[in-house]
Parts: C-alpha cells; structure tokens; sequence
C-alpha cells in the first residue's frame, strides 16, 4: 500500500497545498491504493517538503519525482497517446502552474496581511496555543524569505494578482471547451491543473485571484468535474 504524507485537508480540498493535491489527485486518476498521513511536520520529510509517497521500503519527495516514479513502477495509463510536441505543450504548461501561479498563489496567503489569519488558523491550528504563534511567524518569515529570493515578494499586491490572472487566462484560453486539458481523455497534467485550480477557485476566501478564477466559466465547471470525477467518494 502506497502512503501519502502530505498537509491536513482544509478549506473543503484535499490539501492546502497544490502539490499534495496533485500527487493525490494523479493516484485516483490512475487507480492506485493508497492510504494518506496527515501530518505538517516537514522536518521529517526527505527533502522537508511535503508531498512524499512511501512505497514499500522506498520514499520519493517532490510531486514531479513522485509522478514520474509511479509511471515507472506502476505504468503510464494516461499519457502514452501523448506524442512529442504534446508531452511538451503539458510540460510547459505544468511549469506555468507550479513554477509562476503557485509564487501568486503563496504571495496572497502568506505575504498579505489580511489573509494571513485565514493561512494560520488553517495551517497551525493543531498546535498547542502556547506554541502556535511562534511557530506560525516564524513559518510565515521563512516563506517570506523565500518569496523574496524567487523575485516574486518583491513585488507589489497588484502587479502579483495581475500576474495570477494572466496566468489563469492562458490557462482558461487553453482549457477552451475540452473536457480536459489535453482533449477528450484526461492526462497527468490534470492532476496538477485540478490541483493549481481548485487552490485557486476554493482556496482562502475573498482574495483578487479567487475572485478571478470565479470568473473564468470554463475553469469552475473543469474543476467541478474533476471533483465529481475523481473525489465523488
């Protein structure tokens, strides 16, 4: 049985985290057994990052590693009808969620004073009230640092937010009226678009990019789809 550690369920998603959807989302797809481990504690994790599959004696981090370990292993039941050009048109824009949309998407939750009560009660919760404050700054300055480093915290709120929409525009342009991103069939990379989508659209409420992703038809019904679909039980 394949174990999935990754963060808590919040705000009605799997995971608050688009990466732990992701790898949860693709194990669906593919009809793998699982069992998930609920835990925020990263210090445990190989790389202190979540997500992580435990396989047997093996663990992979990362959601991409993980991915392209499961095809190995398990098979490739999505993808092989994907030729070159097309691998690489879901590549890019895989990169596009988790390389740009994803620095969008943690500036607003943790950069933004007014959401940041909704990103601590989510995320540190569980802690004991002695702790959690400490524990929750500090994890908010590091993610703070590393926002800064990536180029994207130096940004303000509204050249940030018109960054995400147009990203959720290319998305929604490409998205078009395909069931899927890719056509007719759904491929890996709508394990990773559910999961950038539905932070987007259900994540923390009231923030410029919800509401944009609100906005966009074809993405709500995309994602309500592969809610049905995929997380119907």
């Amino acid at each position: 049985m394949i174990r999935l550690f990754q963060f808590p369920p919040v705000w009605g998603l799997p995971s608050g985290s688009p990466f732990c959807v992701k790898v949860e989302t693709y194990l669906r797809m593919v009809g793998l057994p699982y069992e998930t481990v609920n835990d925020s504690d990263v210090r445990k994790a190989p790389k202190h990052k979540l997500p992580v599959i435990q396989d047997d004696s093996r663990k992979v981090a990362d959601s991409g590693f993980i991915v392209e370990y499961l095809k190995a292993t398990y098979g490739d039941p999505l993808d092989t009808r994907l030729g070159p050009a097309e691998k690489g048109v879901a590549l890019a824009m895989r990169r596009l969620m988790e390389e740009h949309l994803y620095w969008c998407l943690l500036y607003v939750r943790w950069q933004i004073d007014a959401h940041w009560p909704a990103m601590r009660e989510a995320f540190f919760s569980f802690l004991p009230a002695l702790l959690r404050s400490t524990v929750a700054n500090a994890a908010r300055k590091q993610v703070q640092a590393e926002l800064h480093g990536h180029g994207m915290g130096r940004h303000t709120p509204e050249e940030v937010y018109s960054l995400a929409r147009a990203d959720l525009d290319a998305l929604a342009a490409f998205l078009a009226d395909k069931p899927f991103f890719m056509g007719p069939s759904p491929t890996s990379l709508d394990a990773c678009a559910y999961a950038f989508l539905s932070n987007a659209l259900w994540g923390p409420p009231e923030t410029p990019i919800q509401q944009h992703a609100r906005s966009l038809a074809n993405v709500c019904t995309y994602c309500e789809r592969m809610k049905d679909r995929y997380y119907a039980s």
